[in-house]
């Protein structure tokens, strides 16, 4: 790695731990970021899910109270589910040809953005549409976390509306939850990617250093900076990055 290239994913790496500590959405960061190093799309993508990966578990346990409540084969059901997903996600990506992927990414980089834009009326759609009993509801949910398997832009938001439509209105369960099953997606695939040896160690490790640092410092800064703020920041990015690799292809 350049001097530019450790300045960018370090750059690119706290403050997208600062955003997702915040509102979410760092990974519109990160992946980018190790794209323009010259890292290939499949690989920084395994890559960046590697870089976020520990913040969705320290991020969950700030919940552990509330998920107290969740009833406990609920809770594993969930988990389980979101392993499984973000297992069989992550095998997709791996039998994805390089050239097809790279035309996919700015369509799932734009459709993250607009489900980080209307968050609010994709939860309150999934509250009317999604059956909260039965195999629906699982089958939804195993979708999401395949989805979030393959590529990790938006998980929170998709996953913050299916919990709506599970029934769920405590704002802190749902977060604890969505993180808990973000980090049980995310370990399925980081898992995966690196036995798979798609993870570009050196600038995980260093971009993992850099966005535990970067949540820290959001979480505190979450006291001063309105959360609104931040999600039209995210939106702003996430449009760019999509015009951007629009461009690309």
């Amino acid at each position: 790695m350049s001097l530019p290239d450790i300045l960018l994913l370090t750059v690119a790496a706290f403050f997208g731990g600062a955003i997702n500590a915040i509102a979410g959405g760092g990974s519109f960061l990160t992946f980018p970021a190790l794209v323009f190093t010259g890292v290939p799309t499949i690989a920084a993508n395994a890559t960046s899910a590697v870089a976020v990966f520990p913040g969705y578990l320290s991020s969950a346990l700030g919940f552990v109270q509330e998920l107290r409540q969740v009833p406990a084969r609920q809770l594993w059901l969930l988990i389980g589910i979101s392993a499984l997903g973000g297992f069989l996600g992550s095998l997709l990506l791996l039998v994805s040809s390089p050239g097809v992927f790279a035309i996919i990414v700015p369509w799932l980089l734009g459709f993250a953005t607009l489900l980080f834009a209307f968050g609010k009326r994709v939860a309150d759609w999934a509250q009317r549409h999604v059956n909260a009993e039965g195999w629906q509801a699982n089958a939804a949910g195993l979708l999401v976390c395949i989805y979030g398997g393959y590529f990790n832009g938006g998980l929170g938001i998709i996953l913050l509306a299916l919990l709506s439509g599970l029934g769920m209105r405590d704002l802190n369960m749902m977060n604890g939850l969505k993180n808990g099953m973000s980090f049980a997606v995310s370990g399925a695939a980081v898992a995966t990617f690196a036995l798979a040896g798609l993870v570009h160690w050196p600038e995980a490790a260093l971009m993992m250093i850099a966005a535990t640092i970067g949540g820290y410092v959001g979480a505190r800064a979450s006291r001063r900076v309105p959360a609104h703020v931040v999600r039209a920041a995210v939106v702003v990015i996430g449009t760019t990055m999509t015009a951007v690799f629009f461009a690309r292809i």
